[in-house]
């Protein structure tokens, strides 16, 4: 007999489901959010679907607001350094971690991962599944992390640049060419080459601000509007 869905599974369910609509901008930023609309669209109540939204406020990327409701936070370029700034730091360290614990059917994975970014590739991605390609790549790596702090303060770091690069992404060049970037770093953590894999991931956090900020700047004349 099926074991019964608990409410912290549901709040698990609807907190992950609802965080990948925020960043990938099905709830664009800004936007009143409405629990009734997502309790019935998700089919819970409200008491996981509030436990939910608690935690997407702690990963700033909901506000609640006395009388108003609650609402998406603003996609705010102007956290992009203070993002790269905690990522520059973290990231390398989570890939370390990553490459010295991770067992050997995760490594495996990794690998497979890592074959079929050349697969996609060659199948003319659209933004979208790159962009979904990146969060994948990023959250089987933070998976393997042991320091249950580090890896939650990742995925949230990478859940608000993430926002952040689809926000902007009619405006950023080589999109394809920084998801192929991820090969090297998931066969680095694969091999357990941790040092590699560390650099590899910090190289990665400077490229893709590079890549952003001269999007947006490039964009300072005509607003970037998200998709």
């Amino acid at each position: 007999m099926p074991t019964a869905p608990t409410n912290s599974s549901l709040a698990d369910y609807c907190y992950t489901t609802v965080r990948d609509r925020l960043v990938m901008l099905d709830i664009e930023p800004g936007s009143p959010i409405s629990e009734q609309e997502l309790c019935q669209e998700l089919g819970v109540g409200r008491t996981p679907l509030r436990e939910a939204l608690k935690r997407l406020s702690t990963d700033h990327l909901v506000q609640f607001f006395p009388r108003r409701g609650t609402f998406a936070t603003a996609a705010d370029f102007s956290e992009l350094n203070s993002l790269t700034e905690m990522r520059t730091i973290l990231e390398p360290a989570g890939a370390r971690r990553a490459a010295t614990h991770a067992g050997p059917s995760q490594r495996e994975a990794l690998r497979e991962m890592s074959a079929h970014i050349g697969e996609l590739m060659d199948s003319s991605p659209s933004a979208r599944t790159l962009i979904e390609y990146d969060l994948a790549v990023h959250r089987a790596i933070y998976e393997l992390i042991d320091n249950a702090y580090m890896r939650e303060t990742l995925f949230r770091l990478d859940s608000l640049a993430t926002r952040l690069w689809w926000s902007a992404i009619q405006k950023v060049p080589s999109a394809a060419e920084h998801i192929e970037g991820h090969r090297s770093l998931l066969e680095a953590v694969a091999d357990a080459q941790s040092e590699q894999a560390a650099e590899l991931a910090a190289e990665h956090v400077t490229e893709f601000h590079q890549r952003l900020q001269e999007a947006v700047l490039g964009a300072a004349e005509s607003p970037v509007s998200p998709l």
